[in-house]
């Protein structure tokens, strides 16, 4: 026999909770604060400072003492020489071969 639809019990009613999203939520920083923390990090030599400091020393850098100073694998080295120091710098990069080993230079900014 089957029972009747009006027999059955209501599912159990769903309990709303507070958004989580908006508790505990800071104020945003102002402006000044956001330029003291920019400040602050520039203040520290970062990767790509190291690198470029290698680049513009008379003697240049190689693909090695690169890839040492930053911490990264040769062909990501060689990808911040194309991307970064041509394309986004817009500096000249050159390369030359010296006691069997390529040598990176700066030499100067390319005019635009």
């Amino acid at each position: 026999m089957q029972k009747s639809s009006r027999s059955r019990k209501a599912p159990p009613k769903r309990v709303r909770h507070a958004k989580s999203g908006n508790v505990g939520r800071a104020a945003k920083p102002t402006q000044a604060a956001r330029q003291s923390a920019r400040q602050q990090t520039s203040d520290k030599p970062n990767k790509q400072a190291k690198l470029l400091d290698l680049l513009r020393r008379p003697a240049g850098a190689t693909l090695a003492v690169l890839s040492e100073a930053a911490g990264w694998q040769q062909h990501s080295v060689r990808g911040f020489l194309a991307a970064v120091v041509r394309k986004k710098l817009g500096l000249e990069l050159v390369s030359a071969i010296e006691a069997d080993q390529r040598v990176y230079r700066i030499v100067t900014a390319v005019a635009r």
